[in-house]
């Protein structure tokens, strides 16, 4: 039998979480107070701006940036009687007009110079159903197996709803009755009656918070079937213990921090590490940068015991799990790209079901798109969310996040250049200080270039060391 364990540290202004399984890590959740997720939130908002070049609107709600709103994401365009093709063909003007208050639901975090993308579409999430006032359609949790339980609930969802309405189906929807899901509808109808009537002020407001830290941990409690929650905080224990009967919660009293002592802190340094070295003696380089992730797969120690093609398909198979593992360790989405060790047609089909199947433990939207002429595999998967890296990690600022800075040799060429533009000016001296590296390779072997270069401009170079946290120097004085 697996062994189940979420340990919750909330000691701090700094909550996390992790999820381990057998002792091994499965998932780690970090939330730090200045990156607290809007996603979920619920606002009334102001329309700054409406740009049909874009079929979108800004609105202001109260964030600092505008907020971004598709024009297919407005309340208005879907309770709009025509078709869909009808409906495109009018201008986003028609849908929504400036200085207008709606009422919006944040759909992803604003990142960098961008504000939050958010939807009219509002969704009021219960335990087993999702309520949309203005969806207009019934969907079923992928991850409901039978498909004669998907057809029952659907059918049934379409009774139960108005025209105008729309529901979504949780998984857990599968092992309820008829009449608990009605109950709750009802009480999500009546919760959004009441943001309705909230929505009548005049100011742009936050109407509803989501506390994303709850939420992913109330997510995993509702999943597991049994297991044990450890917590720093007595309160919490208490509470969960009757919300959550089917889990053991404990609360940890002693004076070691709590990750410390179930040695999980060295954990999240794992998840941030640019090398994951698989059990084979394989390893993988993941590389997160803005645009896409990459991830690439090497042989590195193992050999096998085999021709060639089975070690590189035991390899790749063995990568596709922890890769899988990865995304939802690291939290990593948006496109990811996977270069495999070069494999046949056949064997790239088994990869794909493999991270297929692996990712159907993710409760955040992923797709796998396939392989490209070159071998690599794509994944999408839903960006809601920094990730861990960037939730617990800024960038330097000294490489600005590349990870390079000029070498000493190319800041010593630099500042030869800039000295020659005060040659044929009316100066005696020049005080320098640079960084070690960067005075050798300027001065050279006996002052050489030094040398060289002050009879030729005209005037006397005085250069120091000095430290500098990059191949570096400043021009102190000219005189």
């Amino acid at each position: 039998m697996m062994l189940n364990q979420v340990i919750v540290n909330l000691k701090t202004r700094e909550n996390r979480f992790v999820y381990l399984i057998d002792g091994k890590v499965e998932k780690i959740y970090v939330q730090q107070p200045q990156f607290k997720t809007t996603v979920g939130n619920i606002y009334l908002g102001q329309v700054t701006k409406v740009v049909p070049g874009m079929n979108a609107a800004f609105v202001e709600i109260g964030e600092g940036k505008g907020a971004y709103l598709p024009r297919e994401k407005m309340a208005s365009f879907v309770r709009n009687e025509g078709t869909l093709e009808e409906k495109k063909k009018k201008s986003v003007s028609s849908y929504v007009k400036q200085g207008e208050r709606v009422l919006v639901q944040v759909m992803k975090d604003a990142a960098g110079p961008k504000g939050a993308k958010i939807t009219g579409i509002i969704e009021m999430t219960g335990e087993h159903i999702v309520y949309m006032p203005y969806g207009r359609y019934v969907a079923v949790s992928k991850k409901i197996n039978s498909s004669t339980s998907q057809k029952h609930l659907r059918s049934f969802g379409i009774r139960i709803k108005s025209e105008a309405e729309g529901l979504i189906f949780r998984t857990s929807a599968a092992n309820c009755l008829e009449e608990e899901l009605i109950k709750e509808l009802e009480v999500l109808r009546q919760e959004y009656k009441d943001l309705e009537q909230r929505a009548t002020q005049k100011k742009i407001m936050l109407l509803q918070e989501n506390n994303e830290f709850t939420k992913q941990l109330y997510y995993l409690f509702q999943q597991m079937k049994e297991g044990e929650v450890i917590v720093d905080r007595v309160e919490e224990r208490k509470q969960w213990q009757t919300m959550f009967p089917h889990l053991t919660v404990s609360y940890h009293q002693g004076n070691e921090e709590l990750f410390s002592h179930y040695h999980v802190d060295t954990e999240i340094e794992k998840a941030l590490k640019r090398i994951v070295w698989l059990s084979n003696g394989a390893y993988m380089i993941i590389d997160q940068a803005e645009a896409a992730t990459i991830i690439d797969v090497n042989t590195g120690k193992y050999e096998g015991k085999h021709q060639l093609e089975h070690t590189v398909f035991q390899t790749n198979s063995l990568a596709a799990k922890e890769v899988a593992r990865q995304i939802r360790l690291r939290d990593l989405s948006g496109i990811i790209l996977i270069d495999f060790i070069d494999m046949k047609v056949e064997e790239e089909k088994k990869v794909i079901a493999i991270m297929e199947k692996e990712l159907t433990a993710d409760n955040r939207q992923s797709k796998v798109i396939g392989f490209t002429s070159l071998g690599i595999l794509q994944v999408t998967r839903k960006k809601t969310m920094k990730s861990l890296s960037e939730t617990v990690q800024s960038k330097c600022t000294v490489c600005e996040g590349t990870g390079l800075v000029k070498s000493a040799e190319s800041m010593a060429f630099q500042l030869e250049r800039e000295l020659w533009e005060y040659r044929n000016r009316d100066i005696e001296v020049v005080e320098i200080k640079a960084a070690q590296d960067v005075h050798h390779f300027f001065i050279g072997e006996g002052s050489i270039h030094k040398k060289r270069l002050e009879e030729v401009l005209g005037f006397a170079i005085k250069i120091e060391e000095a430290e500098f946290p990059k191949p570096d120097y400043t021009i102190r004085m000219v005189k």
